[in-house]
C-alpha cells in the first residue's frame, strides 16, 4: 500500500462494513511516536496521544503484547484480554517515547526493523522529513527490554515483483542479520507497505518465519498474512472503541459463516484461533 493511501485511511471515520475474516485477536499497527510539525502521510503519533491510547487499553483490562506471544496465547485459547502491539520501520523514537510507556503498564510489543538501515534514516516516505532509525546497539537494547524484534526486510522494498534472489535477500538475509544483532530467533516478518501476494508468502515461509503481518484485511489470510488495524494521532478512545467493535464483529461473522458451512448451530465453537 502506498503512503498516500495510509494518509487517506488513518484520519477518516472507521468504516462500518467489511467481512474479511481474521485469525488473530485485535492487533494495532504503529510507526513513529514523536512530536512533529510535518507528517504528510501520516505515520506519527504524538507521545501524549500514545500515552493516552495505552492508558485506554489498560483501563479496559487489555494488555498489549508482541505478536509472537499473542499467537502462542491464541493457539492455547488464552488470548482473552490481550491486544497485539506492533511498530513498523524501527524508528529511534521508540526507545525514548514508546518503550517507557509500555513498560509502565507491563506491556510488550513487536518492533519490525529494516535490517540494512540500522542507524540510518528513512528514505521511503517521499515528501516527509527524514527520521532517525534505531542503531544495531539500540535494537539489541529493545530486545533486552523484552520487546520482540522482527524483520521489515533489508531495505523497506515492496516484495511483489522482485526476483527470487531479491526476495530471498529481503526475507532470509534480513532474518540472519537481525538474529546476529539480537542474539535471539527472529520469528516474525512485516511486509513493507503492507504489499503481499502468494509468492511473497511462500518466500517468507521458506525463510523460516513463524508468522508475518500485513495491513488491514487483505485478500490473503492466514498466519503469514495477519491483519492489523492502523492507529494514528487522531485515534482517541471513541475511535479505538469503534475499531475494537469492528474487529469483534469480523470474528462473529466468521464464526457464524464457519458454523453454517459445517452445519454447526451459530455460537458453537466460535473461539478465536
Amino acid at each position: 500500500m502506498a503512503a498516500e493511501s495510509l494518509a487517506r485511511d488513518l484520519c477518516r471515520p472507521p468504516a462500518r462494513t467489511g467481512s474479511a475474516p481474521h485469525r488473530t485477536p485485535w492487533t494495532l499497527m504503529y510507526h513513529s511516536v514523536d512530536r512533529h510539525e510535518e507528517d504528510p502521510h501520516p505515520l506519527t503519533v504524538t507521545p501524549g496521544r500514545f500515552a493516552s491510547q495505552m492508558r485506554w487499553l489498560h483501563r479496559r483490562g487489555l494488555r498489549g503484547v508482541g505478536m509472537a506471544e499473542l499467537l502462542r496465547a491464541a493457539g492455547d485459547r488464552r488470548a482473552a484480554g490481550l491486544v497485539g502491539l506492533t511498530f513498523d520501520d524501527g524508528y529511534a523514537d521508540f526507545l525514548v517515547e514508546a518503550l517507557p510507556v509500555l513498560q509502565s503498564y507491563g506491556f510488550t510489543a513487536s518492533v519490525y526493523v529494516v535490517a540494512d538501515r540500522l542507524g540510518g534514516h528513512t528514505t521511503w516516505n517521499p515528501g516527509a522529513p527524514r527520521k532517525q532509525l534505531l542503531t544495531a546497539d539500540q535494537v539489541a537494547a529493545v530486545a533486552d527490554a523484552g520487546m520482540e524484534i522482527g524483520s521489515h526486510g533489508m531495505a523497506h522494498t515492496a516484495l511483489p515483483g522482485l526476483s527470487g534472489e531479491a526476495l530471498a535477500t529481503e526475507t532470509a538475509r534480513s532474518r540472519e542479520v537481525l538474529q546476529a544483532v539480537t542474539g535471539r530467533p527472529v520469528e516474525g516478518f512485516c511486509y513493507p507497505y503492507g504489499e503481499v501476494d502468494s509468492r511473497c508468502v511462500a518466500a517468507v515461509r521458506a525463510a523460516g518465519y513463524d508468522y508475518a503481518c500485513a495491513v488491514g484485511h487483505s485478500a490473503l489470510t492466514g498466519r503469514h498474512a495477519l491483519p492489523r488495524v492502523r492507529v494514528g494521532d487522531c485515534d482517541g478512545g471513541w475511535r479505538l472503541h469503534i475499531k475494537q467493535a469492528r474487529h469483534l464483529a469480523h470474528g462473529l461473522r466468521r464464526a457464524a459463516a464457519q458454523g453454517r458451512t459445517l452445519g454447526v448451530p451459530a455460537g458453537v465453537g466460535s473461539g478465536l484461533r
